[in-house]
């Protein structure tokens, strides 16, 4: 980057902290609560005890839900981990981060953050693990999430008295690989596993889900050991904890595609006594980018007029007196542009695509239709073996459907998972809930199809998305800062 570049990036920069900052460190109080991030890699919804999974222990989970807040309509704004890193640490929709909006990229130094604005208004931050990423900082001096430690108590060892803290716990699971058999050494019966509608029925595709499930299960144990710690210090009610995933579940369909497997996550927010309602189940929208806002608002810090998303507060604690404003979402807008296929030439890379998603309908726009949405199936012509099918992990789950892809059986999974896909796609919650059957081009559905299409574009142009804007796409234009990730704490 130029110096003028630069030099402009920390005059933003400046200038933001300068705006937000409402008093020294000095003046902080106890009123401001501690705030707790607790951020699974590749969970997805409904993948948890209080959701009614049958096979899954999730008792940490569930214990927020039921001194908390349920949310059953949490989603992502994109299902692959940087660009929804990205969104929730921001508080904006992933297209407008520019460069960030894709896998393996970097964060612009002049987007602001809340871990960097609660640390300038007082605030002790910090994570451990897998922070924003993967990609590479840039003119960032840290990672978004803040400076990083070893683990929680490293964290609060090196806290100042008398500063509220803000701590972002990025595990990496369930993150494949997995320890094939973990699931069924941990006590599962994977025969009774509901399996997602769009993965075929098979032991394979059963004992993959299992080990999957295992690596939940040890995400909800490692946070329930930070909520243990909290209570031994006394601090467990004054703090907001957040419990949710990046996005879904690393199977064919689910992460990096904008169905339910792969943008819909869950979601449980404790905030002692501030809760109205212990234990209910919130049924509207919300989207991760609500948290930057409602953590700051949290923090007495004025939110940035860049944020799309809002304050969660008031639906929290059922209290408006504050000004704040309950959300009353009756959709959310989600996207993606590239998650791995920039390795991939035949492509050119990425897959850019938006929805709508409401109570009813899901509808996706697929911009670049002649694309494979998952990557080249050829692989041969792959630029290396990464690239073959690359936005689809490898697994157990993906290579039955690859083995098997021309039994007649097995087909339909297969073309669900990684066949070319229209322009469009409109899916009928009510009649078809795992979104299985395209009903774009019935004509029963035609008034529908228009009605969300024309309100996608709308609002997409409304929130400054290149694609939707008329301007040329900036997603193409920035590096792939790609490799295979290395994850020392991996266990």
């Amino acid at each position: 980057m130029s110096s003028r570049k630069q030099w402009t990036a920390a005059v933003v920069g400046f200038l933001v902290i300068i705006q937000i900052a409402p008093a020294p460190a000095a003046e902080v109080t106890a009123q401001r609560p501690n705030i707790l991030l607790a951020i699974a890699d590749d969970w997805g919804f409904p993948h948890a005890g209080c959701y009614g999974d049958p096979v899954v222990r999730t008792p940490t989970f569930d214990r927020l839900a039921g001194e908390g807040v349920l949310f059953t309509h949490a989603f992502v704004s994109s299902p692959s981990c940087t660009p929804s890193r990205g969104a929730l640490l921001s508080g904006q929709h992933f297209w407008r981060l520019r460069e960030g909006a894709n896998l393996w990229s970097t964060l612009p130094a002049d987007i602001a953050v809340y871990p960097d604005l609660l640390e300038a208004a007082g605030y002790h931050v910090g994570f451990t693990r897998k922070g924003w990423g993967p990609g590479k900082l840039g003119d960032r001096r840290r990672n978004p999430a803040g400076p990083q430690f070893t683990d929680f108590d490293q964290f609060l060892k090196k806290r100042p008295a008398g500063k509220p803290f803000c701590f972002w716990f990025g595990s990496v699971d369930p993150h494949r690989p997995y320890e094939a058999g973990s699931g069924r050494k941990s006590g599962f019966d994977p025969a009774k596993i509901t399996l997602p509608a769009a993965l075929p029925d098979a032991a394979e595709v059963r004992d993959d889900v299992a080990d999957y499930y295992f690596e939940v299960e040890r995400f909800d144990r490692e946070a329930g050991e930070l909520l243990s710690r909290l209570e031994a210090l006394g601090e467990l009610d004054r703090t907001l904890i957040v419990m949710t995933g990046d996005h879904g579940m690393p199977f064919p369909r689910g992460k990096g595609n904008l169905y339910e497997l792969g943008a819909h996550v869950p979601l449980a927010i404790r905030w002692g006594e501030n809760i109205a309602r212990p234990g209910r189940r919130e049924d509207r929208f919300v989207s991760l980018t609500d948290l930057a806002p409602t953590f700051l608002r949290a923090g007495g810090v004025e939110v940035p007029q860049a944020m799309t998303g809002r304050d969660l507060a008031a639906l929290l604690t059922e209290d408006t007196s504050s000004g704040a404003e309950t959300p009353q979402r009756d959709h959310v807008l989600l996207g993606r542009e590239r998650h791995t296929q920039a390795q991939e030439a035949p492509d050119g890379g990425g897959y850019p695509s938006r929805a709508i998603r409401t109570k009813t309908f899901l509808l996706i726009r697929n911009y670049l239709p002649d694309r494979w949405p998952a990557g080249t199936p050829d692989f041969a012509k792959a630029f290396f073996e990464r690239a073959w099918l690359a936005d689809c992990d490898n697994g157990p789950s993906k290579a039955y459907l690859w083995q098997r892809r021309d039994e007649p059986a097995i087909k339909p999974f297969y073309d669900r998972a990684f066949a070319k896909r229209p322009a469009e796609e409109l899916y009928d919650l009510t009649a078809d809930p795992d979104q299985l059957i395209n009903v774009a081009d019935d004509e029963r559905y035609a008034a529908a199809r228009r009605e969300l299409s024309d309100q996608l574009s709308k609002e997409l142009k409304l929130a400054g998305d290149p694609r939707a804007t008329g301007k040329t796409a900036p997603f193409d234009e920035y590096p792939y800062y790609g490799g295979a990730p290395q994850w020392p704490w991996k266990k």
